[in-house]
């Protein structure tokens, strides 16, 4: 009896993974939230601590880098932050992009 029951919950569960409600929990976390991806150039202190895992000191370090090196050109410069190691980085990779940094316009 036992094995039936588990063979029938194993079956279900099986089922119900194929399902687009189980199709769903695996979509693009950028998606999920219904937000486009955070640009790292333009993102300020509280936009970067909303991402999964980023507090208040690495958010700052962010900006210092971003500061310090002229801006980012590739997501992936992000992994130079002291504080985000690959799977910080593998977490937020959906959430995040890069475009180029704004220059000042001054016609002197």
């Amino acid at each position: 009896m036992r094995t039936i029951l588990s063979t029938t919950l194993a079956l279900c569960a099986l089922l119900l993974a194929g399902t687009p409600a189980g199709a769903s929990l695996m979509q693009d976390p950028a998606q999920v939230a219904g937000k486009a991806p955070m640009n790292l150039n333009a993102a300020t202190v509280e936009q970067l601590e909303t991402l999964p895992g980023i507090g208040r000191k690495v958010a700052e370090r962010i900006l210092e880098y971003r500061a310090k090196n002229g801006g980012f050109k590739k997501i992936e410069e992000l992994m130079n932050v002291k504080g985000i190691g690959e799977k910080s980085f593998l977490k937020i990779k959906p959430l995040i992009h890069v475009a180029k940094p704004e220059k000042a316009s001054g016609g002197d």
